[in-house]
């Protein structure tokens, strides 16, 4: 099979910049477009050039329509509305989306699922090989231990990330409400305490976000029980984790049947 040509959403940006670099030291894959917003002071740049390689040619343009008539897939890691914006045209054009795009609303998950009858989505709120290992074992921990144990999430990201809890958090709390048998919604979910509040909810699954500095992103996971306590944590080190695991996530989706498909199914954790 020859390589999968890849478009970059959001090339400009750190992330962008980050899977322009991993594409180019992969194998099994190209970069056919980089992808911008309109009225970017980046467009017209070279891709290569700005994810710190030598000039490779891509230059940055807000027109997906035209640079996707000869790509396979499009790694996105954008925000909301442009996401939304990108569904379509990835579906119309039958290559494979993959979404790591966080702070999506419920309607904005509708409409990604609304196209997987026809298209291919791989969707995760994370990427990193290590934290689908964590949702895992965090499900299987919250089926194992009843309610007296406590369920509190807690992450930390650089200061510039601009919705929270983060989407690894949540993925993180739906795992532990997955194992519990429950849905995390608002009866399920405590956020943003302060004041007076009340003691915590029986079953309630707690989170915490902190922001500053440069942290690319720590998660932790603490079960509290009568006089013990159990944490699971994750520490991601450079974005460049996350931008490998979307290129294995959209190799592995190359050529596969119309669905929506999470990183679990790309790792063969799904069933755990």
């Amino acid at each position: 099979m020859s390589d999968m040509r890849l478009i970059v959403a959001g090339a400009g940006g750190r992330m962008g910049r980050a899977l322009v670099r991993a594409i180019a030291d992969s194998k099994g894959a190209v970069l056919a477009g980089a992808l911008e917003a309109p009225g970017s002071d980046l467009l017209g740049k070279d891709a290569g050039v700005l994810a710190g390689l030598p000039a490779n040619g891509v230059k940055l343009s807000a027109d997906l329509w035209a640079m996707s008539k000869e790509a396979d897939g499009i790694l996105d890691f954008t925000v909301p509305a442009a996401t939304i914006a990108n569904v379509a045209i990835a579906a119309e054009r039958g290559i494979v989306h993959v979404v790591g795009t966080t702070g999506l609303s419920a309607s904005d998950n509708a409409v990604i699922k609304s196209v997987t009858n026809r298209a291919v989505v791989v969707q995760s709120g994370n990427m990193s090989l290590g934290v689908n290992l964590l949702a895992a074992v965090v499900k299987r921990v919250a089926k194992a231990l009843d309610e007296s144990f406590d369920i509190e999430i807690v992450e930390s990201h650089h200061r510039m990330k601009v919705d929270a809890p983060s989407g690894t958090a949540l993925m993180l709390g739906q795992a532990a409400a997955a194992g519990r048998g429950i849905a995390l919604d608002e009866a399920h979910s405590e956020r943003g305490r302060d004041g007076i509040t009340g003691a915590r909810k029986p079953g309630a699954i707690g989170f915490a976000s902190l922001r500053g500095g440069t942290v690319a992103g720590d998660h932790s996971v603490t079960f509290l029980g009568p006089f013990e306590r159990l944490t699971l944590s994750h520490q991601a080190e450079d974005r460049m984790l996350f931008a490998h695991g979307a290129l294995k996530a959209a190799l592995w989706a190359h050529g596969k049947k119309p669905g929506h498909y999470s990183m679990a199914d790309v790792l063969g954790l799904a069933d755990i």
